[in-house]
């Protein structure tokens, strides 16, 4: 288990929330900064991105929880302003549909799209307890037996700002790349929390399927993986304490390889599934 913050922060009041708080300008249109802190080299992360647009639709729909969100990075997005732009397409009983799109503008001020999403939203709280699967939760062995960026002797690469506003365990079986030996086995696990020891809620489930280091690692790939499109599927709402996350990719071709991702709370459920398409940039 990861140690205690001597000041925990709680849902609602975190540097996650406060970094990913939109402000409404209108109806349908909402402003944010987008934080320097969540970049990996300059990049903003992908599922904070999400995390952002995530936060302005449960605001413009009747339904707080996304119950699926799918993603089209359009270009790569930079810390600073942003638009939100929100659009209403159906709301029901149980489920209300949205999408929503992300503005930024470019070095010449003309405004460009970053991302592009659709997604469905309901009552987490609201579902069943019946649960019938066939899926079990990833072996990682104790957080003591990981290790974060942290842990390493010298930087580890492709590791940014975003390492110190997470808690991130990666299982040893899956570090071989931060030593030189790659398994060749496109597989990534880890403990997964927020570094101020804010406990997970649906919204950071969106964050969570995309913070650990690409697989592409662990197959001999160094540099930038670029996602394409992410769709996440949030099953429930998390228990308190640490996730697992645990990532594999089958199969890299033409330069594209597909991540799949399961998030596992401390009752050992799981609570939210993810596929994204990434692309690899090769080696000439």
């Amino acid at each position: 288990m990861p140690e205690a913050a001597s000041v925990q922060a709680t849902i609602g009041a975190s540097e996650f929330d406060r970094d990913t708080a939109v402000t409404l300008r209108e109806p349908g249109v909402y402003d944010i900064d987008l934080s320097a802190g969540w970049t990996i080299t300059s990049a903003v992360n992908g599922g904070y991105l999400l995390a952002v647009l995530g936060r302005a639709l449960a605001d413009a729909l009747p339904h707080e929880d996304p119950f699926t969100i799918s993603a089209h990075y359009l270009t790569a997005s930079r810390p600073g302003p942003a638009t939100v732009r929100t659009d209403v397409v159906r709301t029901g009983r149980t489920l209300s549909t949205g999408q929503a799109s992300l503005f930024q503008h470019d070095d010449e001020g003309r405004e460009v799209e970053r991302i592009r999403v659709l997604a469905s939203y309901g009552d987490l709280g609201a579902l069943p307890d019946d649960v019938r699967t066939t899926a079990k939760p990833p072996a990682i062995p104790p957080v003591g037996q990981c290790f974060g960026p942290q842990d390493a002797p010298t930087p580890v690469s492709g590791s940014s700002a975003i390492a110190d506003r997470l808690f991130l365990k990666l299982d040893p079986a899956t570090l071989g790349w931060a030593l030189g030996a790659p398994s060749g086995k496109g597989e990534m696990r880890a403990w997964f929390g927020l570094a101020d020891g804010r406990d997970a809620d649906p919204l950071s489930l969106l964050l969570a399927v995309d913070a650990l280091p690409p697989t592409a690692f662990e197959l001999g790939i160094s540099g930038w993986v670029p996602t394409v499109e992410l769709t996440v599927h949030v099953r429930c709402r998390p228990a308190p304490g640490p996730l697992r996350v645990a990532v594999t990719t089958r199969n890299l071709a033409g330069g594209f390889l597909e991540e799949d991702a399961e998030v596992w709370d401390s009752a050992d459920r799981l609570v939210a599934q993810s596929r994204q398409l990434a692309r690899v940039r090769l080696a000439d």
